[in-house]
């Protein structure tokens, strides 16, 4: 358990993901680290916004990509919707062919980063309280770290089910360095509590800058209330509570669907609108860095010399969508086709359906540096936890049929209508695993469902029996992934999950 905790002289290397150039530039100025100590650096406002930030900052671990792949991919394989033309990214190849193991280092990835994130948490709610500044920013500072730690959380429980349950500052020598695994209803608790005390610390309900907000906050909150009433707590009266935070997202009137899809890859987009919470990139100083896996093999259409091939979406569910559907026609959701890098007048077909909304054209075209922040909450995924928890509760009211028309209008379909309570549960289903595809969502449904999507049948099969399109079959174990063999190496009151 060593690996996931920093000491306060630590944790302000990599301090600020701040959202300008000149921003960016002060991030990366190192402090003279030798001067810090618990004691003495708490003490100015310049201090809490400072441990706050480096809080931002392990968001950033789970993206990226190049030839080992990248962990946001380990939730996009794990769905069985997703391919490969990366031969070495073992990783990769692992959990998309079912044979995972505690030694994957996406996993790893996962939780030192999760752990990092909610270590600089626990410094920023024990420390801030205590420094002389305005009341009014301190709270938000609070709320924001709380929102942070909170989604952390909301991670590794729904990734690895019982991990410890860490809520206070420690370092190398505290007796809680080895603490004993919580159950999860105990993790939700704690997560509840802290978006709860985040919801009345005084935060906008939108802010362009992306720093955390009441939007992301009550947005995160129905997510994980809509969890809850699922798979493993299965306290079906969430399913209200889901409904109701998600209501109070849309009546706010602070957020809208983008009207086209390119929106959803724009720069001029970034923090606004539909993206409710992202992570934070900016090119040639903090460049994202998942261009060259979203790209076909070695086919030249990119300035970028390296193009692996690292992740694409299967062919079998891209042609599921409806037809019509908007989402799949060429370079909206998915693309097939692009333009030679040594000669753009000439458009090569690339064999497969690569991943179109996430690419930065800018970047492929002419920059190599892509400043493309990537979407955590969307207000897409807001209408729809509506939609379903609302189901849940009354059966699909004009409230909810609203709700999900509005994913189906833009993607061009027809609008629903007198549907069976039932009939429009799995409607909702088919539109998450539509929408949110490639946006580390599927997974997560499919294990609170316990279901997973039949691109043949275009149904709902058992998660657990539930075979690939390409062969490998899930079992009980891919409920969770395996807790890293480092981890359990550390402390040996981790056991690992059942079948790992």
């Amino acid at each position: 358990m060593k690996n996931i905790f920093k000491t306060t002289s630590q944790i302000f290397l990599c301090g600020a993901l701040l959202l300008s150039a000149s921003g960016c530039e002060k991030f990366l100025e190192e402090p003279d680290k030798s001067n810090f100590t618990m004691e003495n650096y708490f003490t100015k406002p310049e201090h809490a916004e400072s441990v706050v930030n480096s809080i931002y900052e392990s968001l950033r671990a789970t993206t990226g990509g190049g030839f080992n792949g990248a962990p946001w991919m380990m939730l996009e394989f794990s769905t069985g919707l997703a391919n490969t033309e990366l031969g070495q990214a073992q990783s990769s190849i692992n959990v998309r062919n079912l044979v995972n193991n505690a030694d994957n280092e996406y996993g790893n990835t996962w939780w030192v980063s999760s752990y990092r994130a909610i270590g600089n948490a626990n410094l920023a709610i024990a420390k801030i309280p205590d420094i002389q500044m305005d009341e009014a920013q301190k709270k938000k500072y609070l709320g924001e770290a709380q929102f942070l730690r909170a989604f952390n959380y909301f991670n590794l429980v729904r990734i690895f089910g019982k991990v410890p349950l860490i809520d206070k500052p420690v370092d190398l020598t505290s007796p809680e360095l080895y603490p004993e695994p919580a159950t999860e209803e105990a993790v939700y608790g704690l997560i509840v509590a802290d978006l709860i005390e985040a919801e009345a610390s005084g935060l906008p309900m939108s802010d362009v800058s992306g720093r955390a907000t009441l939007g992301a906050v009550k947005s995160l909150l129905a997510s994980v209330y809509l969890t809850m009433a699922g798979y493993p707590l299965q306290k079906t009266e969430y399913y209200q509570k889901a409904a109701e935070k998600a209501k109070e997202v849309i009546d706010s009137g602070k957020f809208k669907l983008f009207g086209s899809y390119d929106d959803l890859h724009s720069y001029a987009t970034k923090n606004r609108d539909e993206n409710i919470f992202m992570v934070q990139f900016v090119p040639n100083v903090l460049a994202s860095n998942w261009q060259t896996s979203i790209i076909p093999y070695n086919q030249g259409i990119s300035a970028y010399s390296d193009e692996t091939g690292a992740i694409f979406a299967n062919k079998e569910f891209v042609e599921s969508y409806e037809p019509g559907d908007k989402r799949t026609k060429e370079k909206q959701f998915y693309y097939r086709t692009y333009t030679l890098s040594s000669d753009r007048s000439k458009t090569v077909d690339l064999g497969g359906y690569y991943i179109y909304k996430h690419f930065d054209t800018e970047a492929h075209l002419t920059t190599t540096s892509s400043g493309l922040n990537w979407p955590l909450i969307r207000y897409a995924e807001v209408l729809l936890t509506y939609a379903e928890a609302a189901n849940e509760v009354s059966g699909p009211t004009a409230a909810a049929y609203q709700a999900i028309n509005a994913i189906r209008s833009r993607a061009e379909l027809q609008p629903l209508a007198g549907l069976t309570k039932d009939q429009f549960r799995e409607a909702v289903w088919k539109e998450r695993w539509y929408e949110l595809s490639f946006e580390n969502k599927t997974w997560f449904d499919m294990v609170r469902l316990r279901k997973a999507f039949n691109v043949t049948t275009k149904s709902f099969d058992n998660y657990v029996g539930h075979k690939f399109s390409y062969g490998p079959t899930l079992k009980e174990r891919e409920l969770l992934f395996p807790i890293p063999t480092a981890e359990i190496r550390n402390n040996n009151k981790l056991s690992q999950n059942k079948g790992y």
